[in-house]
């Protein structure tokens, strides 16, 4: 079995020093120790199947201007104290063909088109007839949310009059889940709903009551994923939201994973990013947690939002799609005992 290289977190990039993280495992009830406090604490043993993968998208900063930032003490943190992949790449150019790619394997949405015709002013659509991770998890058994911060009402097409974004809702793109265009009780209709504050909300409930689907698609509002804003408002918001999901009993018990990246970097020269490890725009932070995962875990093997897919289809026993299944697109499973 090939083993990525990786090492413990030292503070820059070039002083890395290389390792293998430990074996670690989950039991069947909570783990002691895991909160938010100390979220990866690379309990021993071999892990369980995992049931639960949560994704959460910030938006529109490269790794230079995140990693060591001053305004981003929580991330940063976070990475410390649990992983860190620290050659991960987005596709392309802009938002939405990212968030396809990242749940379908191929990199819809060209030019932030939207899935339905919003008004005159913006007339390109593009409804995507691909298979995606929502329709698989619907087709086997499984469960999905799409949880969009700011949407007015589920699978909302709509976005002049809120900080909600469509090009960031990757469950409306997809024609096998309905869309906004199609009548009540669609896939989408049903699973694609407001996210809610971390007080309460669709997130809160689900996660407070044991219900969190098998896969969660997490997109902040326009400010608190940084594309509005600054890293110091995402970063603040972040240190709110991921304690809700870290406090979980779902998180707690070892049975889920969470990946934390940037949907792209920003003050590039090109749009084909998913290999590309020398142009700025092209390199984001990702960082998954996990109590399986060895504290201060990095990882130099180069993964994208195509191993983003990958890593989160054969967790929870699915086929990888699209560009998902080809060799060179790598999984983070070994990287981070997960």
């Amino acid at each position: 079995m090939h083993l990525p290289r990786t090492s413990l977190f030292l503070g820059v990039i070039a002083a890395l020093t290389l390792a293998i993280a430990p074996s670690a495992a989950s039991a069947a009830k909570a783990i002691p120790g895991v909160s938010a406090e100390t979220p990866c604490i690379s309990a021993q043993g071999t892990p369980e199947r995992v049931k639960h993968v949560i994704v959460l998208f910030m938006e529109n900063q490269p790794f230079v201007e995140v990693f060591h930032s001053p305004e981003a003490p929580y991330i940063n943190g976070l990475a410390e104290r649990c992983g860190l992949a620290a050659n991960y790449h987005n596709i392309t150019h802009p938002s939405a063909p990212e968030y396809v790619a990242a749940t379908s394997g191929l990199p819809g949405g060209k030019g932030d088109c939207a899935p339905v015709f919003l008004d005159p002013s913006f007339p390109r659509i593009c409804p995507d007839p691909n298979n995606n991770i929502f329709f698989q998890l619907s087709q086997s058994g499984g469960t999905w949310k799409d949880y969009e911060e700011s949407m007015k009402q589920n699978c909302f097409e709509g976005e002049d009059e809120t900080d909600y974004d469509i090009n960031h809702n990757p469950a409306a793109y997809y024609t096998d889940l309905g869309g906004p265009s199609e009548t009540k009780n669609s896939l989408c209709d049903r699973f694609d709903v407001p996210l809610g504050s971390f007080e309460e909300g669709n997130l809160e409930t689900d996660l407070a009551s044991g219900k969190l689907a098998n896969f969660t698609f997490i997109a902040p509002n326009l400010i608190n994923d940084t594309h509005d804003s600054t890293i110091k408002t995402g970063d603040e918001y972040l240190s709110k939201l991921i304690p809700t999901i870290l406090n979980s009993p779902d998180y707690e018990n070892g049975s889920t994973v969470l990946f934390i990246t940037w949907d792209e970097g920003e003050g590039g020269e090109t749009d084909k990013c998913a290999f590309n490890t020398t142009d700025i725009g092209c390199h984001v932070m990702m960082v998954p947690v996990s109590p399986h995962t060895h504290p201060g875990t990095v990882s130099e093997e180069l993964f994208n939002h195509y191993s983003l897919l990958k890593t989160s289809e054969e967790l929870l026993g699915l086929e990888p799609l699209g560009h998902a299944r080809e060799r060179r697109v790598h999984s983070m499973i070994d990287a981070f005992n997960l």
